[in-house]
C-alpha cells in the first residue's frame, strides 16, 4: 500500500506537535512554534507535508517556501536563521522489520518529493538531515546531490570522571584551574541571551562577517517554546557578564547552538572549558545522552572542539536543480537576495544561503 501525502491544517498545531512526539529522528525545530517562527523570520511559506498509510500517519516534511520574481526554492531548514537541521522525520513504528521501514520511508520521500514538484515547483531544493539518516539512496535515485558534513558529540552516558579523563590535558588543566570560577556559571535568562548575542556578533563583525541569526527569532524561541528547551548558560566575573553560550535541549541531546566567544579578558584559563564542562555536567545529571558541538567542518575550531574527545558524526546536505542553478548555488552561496534578484532577471534560477551551523568564530 502506498504513503498518501497531505498538507497538514495549521490550525491543527497540537496534534501535529504530538506526531512530532512520536518521532524519535525529531529536533526541537520540528515543532509547531518553531516551525511557524522559522517561517516568519526567514520570509517564507511553511508547508507541513504529512504521509499517511491509509490513515496512520508515518512521516513528516517541513518545507519552507521561498519566491523572488520568478524564482522558486524550497528550503528543509529556511537559511539565514541558523538552525543546524531539519527536513523529513518518520514516526516511531514499532518492531517494523527493517525491509518494510526502508520501504515505507523510500514512498514517502518519493511522496513529498512529488508533492513539491506539483505544488511549489522549484528552481532549487535544498534540504539538510540530522544524523539520524544515513540512507541518501532515494534523494540519489531521485538526481539530488548529497554532501556529507559534519559535527561532534561527546558521549554523556560515561560517568563524569571518566568523560573528563578522555579530555586533553589542556581541558582538563582549565576545567581543574578554573574550580574557584565555577561558582560564577550559571544558567541564565533572557536578558542573558541578548548579552550572548551581541557578544557573538561583534566577533563576527571583527573578522568582517555578517552574523546572519536575528536576535529576536532567538528570543521568540525562547519565549514561545517550553521551558528549559533553549537555555542560557554565562559565566560572569564580580556579577558582570563576560561569556555565554545558548544551549538547545531536546530529546535525549544537548545542542550548543551560538555563543563561547572568548572573553577580552585574560582569565589564565579558557573559560569556555568551564561553560562546557557545567554545561555537560547538568546534561548527565538530566540523563542526557549526547552534547551535539554542532559543526566539525571549520579546521580551526576542530582544534577547540576535539579537545573533548568527541565523536565525529556524519550528516548531510542533499540539493536538487539544473546544473547551472547549483553552480550559482555555490557561487552565491553567502548570500540568497542579491543571487535571486540577479537570477530574477535571468533565466529564472537559484541559489542557496551559507550554512549557519552554531560556527564560533573565536
Amino acid at each position: 500500500m502506498t504513503i498518501e501525502i497531505a498538507e497538514f491544517d495549521h490550525r491543527d498545531r497540537d496534534e501535529w506537535d504530538t506526531y512530532v512526539e512520536r518521532s524519535s529522528q525529531a529536533s526541537l525545530f520540528h515543532q509547531y512554534e518553531a516551525l511557524r517562527l522559522q517561517a516568519k523570520y526567514s520570509n517564507s511559506k511553511l508547508h507541513l507535508l504529512v504521509g499517511y498509510k491509509t490513515e496512520e500517519p508515518v512521516g513528516l516534511f517541513p518545507v519552507f517556501e521561498i519566491r523572488k520574481g520568478l524564482v522558486k526554492t524550497a528550503f528543509s531548514p529556511p537559511p539565514h536563521i541558523g538552525v543546524p537541521y531539519l527536513g523529513p522525520v518518520m514516526l516511531d513504528a514499532g518492531n517494523i522489520k527493517s525491509r518494510k521501514f526502508e520501504r515505507r520511508r523510500n514512498q514517502f520521500i518519493d511522496g513529498c518529493t512529488e508533492w513539491i514538484d506539483d505544488h511549489i515547483g522549484p528552481n532549487y531544493t535544498h534540504v539538510r538531515v540530522g544524523d539520524y539518516y544515513t540512507d541518501m539512496r532515494t534523494f540519489l535515485w531521485g538526481g539530488c546531490d548529497v554532501s556529507p558534513k559534519y559535527t561532534y558529540n561527546v558521549d554523556l552516558t560515561r560517568g563524569e570522571e571518566d568523560l573528563l579523563m578522555s579530555f586533553s590535558r589542556s581541558a582538563r588543566r582549565n576545567i581543574r584551574d578554573g574550580r574557584k570560577l565555577v561558582s560564577d556559571i550559571e544558567e541564565g535568562d533572557r536578558d542573558d541571551i541578548c548579552s550572548i548575542l551581541t557578544l557573538v556578533e561583534n566577533r563576527y563583525e571583527e573578522q568582517d562577517m555578517s552574523f546572519d541569526v536575528p536576535p529576536q527569532f532567538v528570543m521568540d524561541l525562547y519565549d514561545s517554546l517550553p521551558a528549559g528547551q533553549v537555555r542560557p548558560y554565562v559565566f560572569r566575573y564580580d556579577g558582570a557578564f563576560v561569556s555565554g553560550i545558548l544551549v538547545l535541549q531536546y530529546g535525549d541531546t544537548l545542542y550548543r547552538w551560538l555563543g563561547g566567544v572568548r572573553p577580552q579578558r585574560d582569565f589564565g584559563i579558557d573559560v569556555n572549558d568551564l561553560l562546557d564542562w557545567r554545561i555537560m555536567r547538568d546534561g548527565m545529571d538530566a540523563g542526557m545522552r549526547r552534547y551535539d558541538l554542532v559543526g566539525a567542518n571549520n579546521r580551526r575550531l576542530n582544534r577547540y572542539k576535539s579537545k573533548y574527545n568527541p565523536e565525529l558524526v556524519t550528516f548531510y546536505q542533499i540539493e536538487h536543480g539544473a546544473l547551472p542553478v547549483r553552480t550559482i548555488a555555490h557561487l552565491y552561496k553567502s548570500r540568497l537576495g542579491p543571487g535571486i534578484e540577479m537570477l530574477s532577471r535571468g533565466n529564472g534560477t537559484s541559489f542557496p544561503s551559507r550554512l549557519v551551523s552554531g560556527f564560533l568564530h573565536r
